[in-house]
């Protein structure tokens, strides 16, 4: 069975900064933030418009792409946005997993 698809998302507010969040239906996340119950930041910076949405593998993998997107300048947030830049190319590599011994050699 597949688990909820889960999604990184970039809003721009009213006073042109770039909000990061993630959620599983990021059109229902994105109405609560314009609704005044989303985060505290984007109750003072009204959102204007949904930048982009990306899907990633699970809970997991969003909480670490939005580390690390929230990191960007506001700029690299827009490349991103703009499909300038890919999400993979602002997160960094996950190390390879260490080969298993074969117990039987």
């Amino acid at each position: 069975m597949r688990s909820t698809p889960w999604f990184l998302y970039l809003i721009e507010c009213s006073d042109g900064s770039v909000y990061t969040g993630i959620a599983t239906d990021v059109a229902a996340r994105y109405d609560k933030h314009a609704s005044g119950a989303g985060a505290r930041y984007t109750r003072s910076r009204k959102p204007v418009a949904l930048l982009a949405s990306f899907e990633v593998a699970d809970r997991s993998s969003a909480l670490r792409a939005e580390y690390w997107v929230k990191r960007l300048a506001p700029k690299e947030k827009r490349a991103l946005a703009a499909g300038a830049r890919t999400l993979e190319s602002v997160l960094p590599p996950v190390p390879p997993e260490p080969p298993v011994e074969d117990e039987a050699a």
